[in-house]
């Protein structure tokens, strides 16, 4: 179910978090409402991972405040974290797909082990049909990951990371290690559930051309593909923000527009890679 447009689906309050003494998250804020996008960028050991499963309550903060869906979450026990979690999806690195599992059997996981969802068990596989067919492998049920491409894994993981209809989905490097056009359909997947659902996206990447597809183009059902946004009338830009991590801090928070102009050596040094 689509969340009301004025929804934070997701905030940081002055979040900090360590191991062992060492920072690794330094006082990040930023709030995002439903059907937004977050493209955030780093070098390695920045913090961005960790600013994912901070989100996910996967880690837990040493000080500040995070809300998911208005509910503040900072100290929140795993019970209580796991009817949330039932409304979130997640895209692992690589896909993060079980080898031992069938292609059916992954993308049913969130579906059968998440008990909060109630789902009914004739419903799992038409469920389970709808998100591969979503990410265009409905033709993989019975496979195995280990017989699927790179490519192919990745569009397995968002299948499951979407198959509970969740309305924010967290991207850790989705298109990693991928060839360009691999990597063009990876963030077209991203965009179409963000347009037909509203889903909220925060979307770890070192590829910039991947935060200006999301910035700049968006689904047309009747086509099928992707449109600029100013095909559409629409602004380009609109609800996408590109926030830049260094060594823990937030360094950067603000538009396309707002990136490309900005003159902090660190920043622009993210603008128009091509490379991982």
């Amino acid at each position: 179910m689509p969340e009301d447009a004025n929804q934070s689906v997701l905030r940081f309050e002055d979040v900090s978090l360590a191991f062992d003494e060492t920072p690794v998250l330094s006082g990040i804020s930023f709030d995002m409402l439903a059907g937004e996008t977050r493209v955030v960028l780093g070098a390695a050991g920045s913090g961005k991972t960790v600013l994912l499963k901070a989100a996910l309550g996967l880690l837990r903060a040493n000080s500040g405040r995070i809300y998911v869906f208005g509910q503040d979450v900072t100290a929140m026990g795993e019970r209580e974290w796991a009817e949330l979690r039932s409304r979130m999806g997640m895209l692992f690195q690589e896909g993060g797909l079980f080898d031992s599992l069938t292609i059916e059997e992954n993308v049913s996981y969130p579906l059968l082990n998440q008990g909060q969802l109630r789902c009914p068990l004739d419903q799992v596989r038409p469920r389970v049909e709808e998100a591969l067919k979503f990410v265009e492998l409905e033709h993989t049920l019975d496979k195995f990951p280990s017989e699927l491409s790179g490519g192919m894994r990745r569009r397995v993981g968002i299948a499951r990371a979407v198959v509970t209809e969740p309305p924010l989905v967290l991207y850790d490097s989705p298109t990693a290690g991928l060839d360009p056009i691999t990597a063009y359909t990876i963030m077209a997947l991203i965009i179409k559930g963000r347009d037909q659902k509203n889903v909220a996206s925060v979307i770890v990447t070192h590829r910039y051309q991947d935060g200006q597809l999301v910035a700049n183009y968006r689904y047309n059902p009747d086509s099928g593909r992707l449109e600029t946004a100013a095909s559409e009338g629409r602004p380009n830009g609109q609800g996408t923000k590109f926030m830049v991590l260094r060594e823990g801090r937030l360094v950067f928070e603000g538009t396309e527009e707002e990136l490309e102009a900005s003159r902090d050596e660190y920043v622009s040094k993210f603008v128009n890679r091509s490379d991982e």
